[in-house]
């Protein structure tokens, strides 16, 4: 007796032909997906803990008087409005917009309390008194992250007027961080899922991008 093959293997998209291709291209989509996740995340961990680490050893916190704190400050500041323009550009030109987004709002966010932290450090030394006790490094990131999670503790209070328009200016970025940043990347995620479409099809599964998983399989079966 003639042994045939199971009637699956008729349709089994491994073998040579459209099928095939289709599902190698598929796979490679994928796999590329996850190298891309895998370094959205090592990025977004690496620009943290580098900012956390300049911070804590490279940043020159000491020896300057109010003038000089505050014109670091506004430096600063400016800093992270720089960082947010330019990732909102790069997230429209990104093969992958969502996951470009996500780390340029971890990055914006960790810019932006660092600068805080350094403020209020600065702010403590250069001008004793701006606060109920004198605040080291971590005790002003500490309070940096207290006051942007809205928690307020309330162990440290800013008593200067200096330091409560500061203050003020922080609860002001943030939620302008969690408001309008975010619509704004949003907003550049979705141009660049446009641009992408616009484009003829230059990475495994770019055309697919619309798919889901079990249409390879469909396709096979025709």
């Amino acid at each position: 007796m003639e042994m045939s093959d199971p009637p699956t293997s008729r349709t089994d998209p491994t073998r040579s032909g459209p099928a095939a291709h289709r599902w190698d291209r598929w796979d490679r989509w994928l796999r590329a997906r996850r190298w891309a996740g895998a370094a959205c995340v090592a990025r977004t961990v690496f620009i943290a803990a580098g900012l956390v680490t300049a911070y804590y050893c490279l940043l020159p916190l000491g020896g300057r008087g109010t003038a000089g704190a505050l014109a670091l400050f506004a430096c600063g500041l400016l800093a992270v409005l720089l960082l947010f323009s330019w990732e909102v550009r790069v997230i429209v030109r990104s093969p992958h917009p969502q996951l470009r987004a996500v780390e340029a709002l971890a990055a914006t966010v960790a810019l932006f309390l660092v600068v805080f932290a350094s403020a209020y450090h600065l702010l403590s030394s250069s001008a004793p008194g701006s606060f109920n006790e004198p605040l080291t490094r971590t005790d002003a990131l500490y309070f940096t992250l207290t006051v942007f999670s809205t928690v307020g503790l309330g162990d440290i209070t800013p008593r200067s007027q200096t330091g409560r328009v500061v203050v003020m200016l922080q609860m002001a970025g943030g939620l302008l961080l969690v408001g309008v940043a975010a619509r704004v990347l949003t907003g550049a995620v979705q141009a660049g899922l446009r641009r992408r479409a616009g484009e003829p099809s230059a990475e495994p599964g770019a055309a697919t991008s619309t798919t889901t998983p079990d249409q390879p399989d469909r396709e096979a079966g025709r």
